[in-house]
């Protein structure tokens, strides 16, 4: 299990863990280390703008002017990777789901939104790609946090319909808090997500877990299609010329389980990830 599990959900998956959805988390006080990595008081002050940062209100020129010279004149002192990772997991941390664990989330919440994508604004300048999900225990609609008209309510169904969707296309799921273990939303990511464009592409300070799960291949059923390793975004599935069989490197496989979608021969399954002796106490980087 990853630290967050046994930190905030007494060993078991902390995502599906009702606590870390409640009222009461959403409304306390925040320490007062909490509050300095943060910003604000509460966590309902903190996701109050994260989600009028997502409603895309930012005009380009605004976010310009956050990256322009004279927006950066005074240095701050660079973090290491350690200080880094670490205020990330206090203030805004993910992990990798397999579509299964997606669903369960969906059936524990009663609120879910589909917002625009701010990561896909930045990184592609289109406004609209709705690929992020707002999911709560009816907070979003409480005052002061009330969706704007670019946010849409969906049912559980019309949900599980589009990540099955994302799946097939490849995308990779993953689960966000506001201010940890608080959870806020999930994701359906690839190259144009700016959290896994810095830490996967740019090899950067990690911003998510992997999953509580790896990928392996039953060569009795795989018939070396390689279909698999176009879905593959961390590149752990490799192809032997000599078997016609691709095999998964479980010190690579984040857990995603889209692979699964494109095998026609159900060849792909998911073991937990403590059952490999690779890959059991791999989380972040190697």
């Amino acid at each position: 299990m990853c630290e967050f599990c046994q930190e905030h959900g007494e060993g078991k998956k902390w995502y599906l863990q009702m606590n870390n959805y409640s009222r009461d988390l959403f409304r306390e006080e925040l320490t007062q280390e909490q509050q300095k990595i943060v910003g604000t008081r509460t966590r309902r002050e903190w996701v109050i703008n994260f989600f009028r940062g997502f409603s895309l209100h930012q005009s380009k020129e605004k976010l310009a002017a956050q990256e322009s010279p004279q927006a950066i004149q005074t240095p701050k002192p660079k973090k290491t990777e350690e200080e880094i990772v670490y205020e990330s997991k206090v203030e805004h941390f993910g992990q990798v789901l397999p579509i299964e664990d997606v669903e369960q989330v969906i059936d524990m919440v009663n609120n879910i939104t589909r917002l625009p994508c701010g990561c896909r604004y930045i990184t592609t300048g289109k406004p609209d790609e709705r690929y992020c999900f707002g999911v709560s225990i009816g907070l979003l609609g409480q005052p002061g946090t009330e969706p704007d008209s670019s946010f849409e309510v969906l049912s559980k169904i019309e949900t599980k319909k589009l990540f099955r969707k994302f799946d097939k296309e490849g995308l990779m799921h993953s689960i966000w808090t506001g201010v940890s273990p608080f959870v806020i939303g999930m994701c359906n990511c690839d190259h144009d997500c700016t959290a896994y464009k810095y830490y996967i592409e740019k090899g950067g300070a990690p911003n998510f877990f992997r999953a509580e799960y790896i990928c392996q291949v039953d060569w009795e059923l795989c018939k070396g299609c390689k279909k698999c390793m176009q879905q593959c975004q961390f590149g752990a599935i490799f192809y032997s010329s000599s078997n016609q069989k691709v095999y998964i490197d479980p010190t690579k496989c984040f857990g995603c389980g889209v692979c699964r979608a494109v095998c026609s021969k159900d060849a792909i399954s998911l073991i937990a990830r403590e059952k490999s002796p690779e890959a059991a106490n791999i989380w972040l980087k190697k």
